[in-house]
């Protein structure tokens, strides 16, 4: 898996804006009543290329909000981002959710689907053309976006893998 060598310990400089993905509410019926407790998927990001994702679990909406940003900043990933949008076409699966996402010329947007767009937005991508096949599943399609964009290689990162220059990358 090559987004395993991205990963960022986190620091007190970075700024990370926390956004909520999915909340789920759980039952349990016990021979007292009906007792709630909720989940919560959060996608925390810098908007500059570091982004991670957290599952929360709580008896109170917000308790599990603030586990989820807990544990997603414990989880983060760096990713290239070139002017505003991914270097290139990536695609990648997770569980039944299958991901496809595309560079896009600047003033398209975002063109994304709801945790796909969460993941996309919170990663600083401002033009990306993406669609989701399969599951609709919150929790996989935010790891399936995830390993996508964790998989996305930038020039300056050839180079360095393979030792050459940065005009010999695009000489071929």
């Amino acid at each position: 898996m090559a987004g395993l060598n991205n990963r960022v310990k986190i620091t007190n400089d970075i700024e990370l804006k926390d956004r909520l993905v999915a909340i789920n509410r759980v039952t349990k019926v016990t021979k007292g009543g009906r007792t709630f407790s909720f989940s919560a998927i959060v996608v925390v990001g810098n908007e500059e290329g570091i982004i991670g994702w957290g599952l929360g679990k709580a008896g109170e909406v917000t308790a599990a909000i603030a586990k989820g940003v807990e544990s997603a900043k414990k989880n983060l990933t760096k990713v290239p981002v070139l002017k505003g949008t991914v270097p290139h076409e990536q695609s990648a699966k997770f569980g039944g959710a299958e991901v496809f996402i595309k560079p896009a010329s600047h003033g398209t947007g975002v063109v994304a689907g709801g945790a796909m767009r969460a993941v996309l937005e919170s990663v600083g991508v401002t033009d990306v053309l993406a669609k989701s096949k399969g599951s609709s599943n919150p929790h996989n399609l935010v790891k399936a976006t995830i390993l996508a964009l964790s998989e996305m290689r930038d020039a300056r990162m050839v180079a360095q893998n393979r030792g050459i220059s940065m005009e010999k990358v695009f000489r071929g």
